[in-house]
């Protein structure tokens, strides 16, 4: 029987899809993070390992363990969050050879996760571009066109700069902004400012980390800035230092969103809308705006001929995409299509049966 495999690599998990020749989905299975660039080689491996494992459990009617015995798959794509650069693209790929018995070259696709996103543009010849963008754990946003052979050739790329240097529009963005909402406020009431909102957001945030009260809410600093113990065996620590501190501001992202769309709490919304604009200016950037002259951004895409393609938890709800459509749309950024890819590794297993046939 002839295997493809794709998996998709993110900040939060690792799924692994395998299909038939006629892309038909035999396997799923599911591993741990796997964010190249935040996590050591072997925990990467690991993640994938038990993912596409999982998924071979259902193709086949005796275990096979990895590295397998006789060759598996005629082809693997892998989208993999971290995956930046050829040199550490080459890395993944010498380890993932020995993983799955598959040799370095064209029967294994490494490429970073915003790839599988742009699988869409297949489906619409007429469409000369697509913009991938990814807001989950992190986010990162990558233009797309095709080749004379219709393979997805990558244009150009902004953001995915780690949750200290940007990651707009992302899970930790959400948690940073709604921090830095909060000390705003902080300042202004040092100034005798009063303010004219209450937030359900904030006392979720500050119930979150056991502070009791808003006059106390300075405490945040010192919540987000303290690095992890490395001891965890310690009933005296709190429960925060236990975790690293990027997390402590993505795990945030679930408070803020109930607030804003179940409480309609404006300063959640307000929080909302800022981080939705920071992914619209990416996406923006990609493209060439109305008046803009073309020759000065030469891999620039026109939003009116182009697909947009949303990936990652974050999009994945409808009223935070409706944010960043209408931050877009400010931006005069207005696309031929848009589309919401739920499921990466089945678009991308799919494609690289769909391509084999052809």
């Amino acid at each position: 029987m002839s295997l493809f495999l794709c998996v998709d690599c993110g900040g939060s998990k690792t799924s692994a899809v395998i299909c038939d020749a006629n892309g038909n989905i035999l396997g799923r299975g599911l591993g741990g993070p796997s964010n190249f660039s935040y996590i050591p080689l072997a925990t990467f491996t690991e993640a994938v390992r038990v993912a596409v494992s999982s998924a071979l459990r259902f193709c086949v009617n005796t275990p096979i363990a990895l590295p397998p015995p006789t060759e598996l798959f005629v082809s693997a794509w892998f989208g993999i969050a971290g995956v930046d650069s050829p040199v550490v693209a080459l890395n993944a790929s010498s380890n993932l050879s020995v993983l799955l018995g598959i040799p370095v070259g064209p029967r294994l696709i490494v490429a970073n996760d915003t790839h599988l996103l742009a699988a869409p543009l297949r489906l619409y010849p007429h469409v000369s571009h697509a913009i991938t963008a990814i807001a989950g754990t992190g986010s990162c946003v990558v233009s797309f066109t095709r080749d004379p052979s219709g393979e997805l050739v990558a244009l150009a790329r902004t953001g995915g700069w780690g949750w200290l240097l940007g990651d707009e529009g992302s899970g930790f963005h959400v948690g940073r902004e709604a921090i830095r909402q909060i000390m705003s406020d902080v300042s202004r009431t040092s100034l005798g400012m009063s303010l004219s909102r209450k937030s359900t957001l904030k006392h979720k945030i500050l119930s979150h980390f056991g502070i009791k009260s808003e006059q106390a809410a300075a405490e945040l600093l010192t919540i987000v800035h303290t690095p992890e113990e490395t001891t965890k065996n310690s009933d005296s620590i709190p429960g925060y230092l236990l975790i690293p501190r990027e997390k402590r501001l993505s795990q945030l992202t679930p408070l803020v969103f109930d607030a804003a769309f179940n409480d309609n709490d404006e300063f959640a919304l307000d929080v909302l809308r800022n981080t939705a604009g920071g992914l619209a200016d990416q996406i923006a950037q990609l493209c060439i705006g109305p008046g803009e002259d073309s020759s000065t951004k030469p891999r620039g895409v026109v939003a009116t001929e182009t697909i947009l393609c949303f990936g990652g938890s974050l999009v994945g709800i409808e009223g935070y995409r409706a944010l960043v459509l209408d931050e877009l749309k400010k931006r005069g950024c207005v696309f031929q299509h848009v589309k919401f890819v739920d499921d990466a590794a089945a678009a991308g297993a799919v494609g690289l049966a769909t391509t084999a046939a052809t």
